[in-house]
This record gives C-alpha cells, structure tokens and sequence, in this order.
C-alpha cells in the first residue's frame, strides 16, 4: 500500500470514531451558540498546528464559515507573538493562554482549547483559569486526552496515534461546529 493510500485509510478509521461525538458536539454547539447570541466571545488557543487551527477556527467566527453574516467576536490567542514572549520571559510558556484568559474572558464568553496529545501544561492551565473564573470552555483533544481530560465543560476527544489523523478529525470536528452553529446564528 502507498503512503498516500495508507494515510486515506488510517483517515478514514479516524474520521469513523467522531461518531461517537455526536451528543457532546451538540452541546458544544449550544454553547458557542448562547455565548455568541449572548453578546459574548470565543476565546481560542492551541500550539504548533493546532495554533494555525485554533486561528482558523476563530476567523470561521469572525469572518464568515459558510454564508454571508455579521461578524461574531472571537479571538485566536495563538496570534499575539509580542505578548507570548513576554510571558514566556516574564513567567513562563505554561501560562501563555491562561494570562490572556485572565484578562480577556468575561462570563458568558467561551474558551475552546486544540490540543492533539492532551498534554499541553500551557492548554491545562488555560482550561484551569477559565474554571477559575466561571467560563465555559470546550478542549478538543487528541490520543486519550491526556492530563486535560475532564478539565474543560466538554471535552471532544479524537482517539488515535498519529498526530496527523488526529489534526485531521480536529478539523472535521471544528468543521461540523461552526455549520450547527451558522446555521443558528442571526445573519444581522
């Protein structure tokens, strides 16, 4: 079997096992859906790929998914490098997102968290301060969900071994969210 073959083939397996998702998805939805009806925002974050995914998922927001809309506020916490490095300097890499929690998510707004190993201590401590301070949030994991699981309101956790495959159901995850929740949303 080729590599291009092989990884359509382990994709598809993956892509199989989000089925068993359905009812969290759904309830993830609802609450991206309260949150944004409600006058609040999204609150995004993730390292390395899944840093680019969690800024595409904020702009599927902000911007537009699918039909023409107003604008809902979200915001990739990936994409601020000035603030991260002081930080990092400052504290340290573990708190990147959860400093930004702090000071940016107000109640009613959503946290959603990418992580495709579950075991990002900068994610865990962005989904503890986000209990902290009485936020929703919503993780998005990957493999078994790691030392996350359990830490977020809802946890979608893709199983699997290969950080691609994974990345890859991620987005269909994210994919199929923002669909059930455009679909909802006010167009004005």
């Amino acid at each position: 079997m080729s590599h291009l073959q092989r990884a359509i083939e382990d994709s598809i397996l993956t892509l199989r096992g989000l089925s068993a998702l359905e009812k969290p998805l759904g309830h993830a939805a609802e609450l991206v859906l309260h949150s944004l009806t409600g006058g609040h925002k999204l609150l995004v974050c993730g390292n390395g790929g899944s840093a680019s995914d969690a800024t595409h998922l904020a702009t599927e927001f902000l911007c537009r998914f699918m039909g023409d809309r107003r604008p809902y506020p979200a915001i990739s916490l990936t994409a601020n490098g000035e603030f991260m490095t002081a930080v990092c300097n400052d504290y340290n890499a573990d708190e990147i997102f959860a400093r930004q929690v702090w000071g940016l998510a107000g109640k009613g707004d959503v946290l959603i968290a990418l992580t495709t190993s579950g075991k990002s201590k900068n994610i865990l401590r962005a989904l503890q301060e986000a209990k902290r301070k009485g936020i929703e949030s919503i993780a998005i994991l990957g493999r078994d969900g790691g030392f996350t699981t359990g830490v977020a309101t809802i946890d979608l956790i893709v199983p699997g071994s290969v950080t691609a495959r994974i990345q890859e159901a991620q987005k269909v995850l994210f994919h199929a969210l923002c669909e059930m929740v455009e679909e909802k949303l006010p167009r004005e």
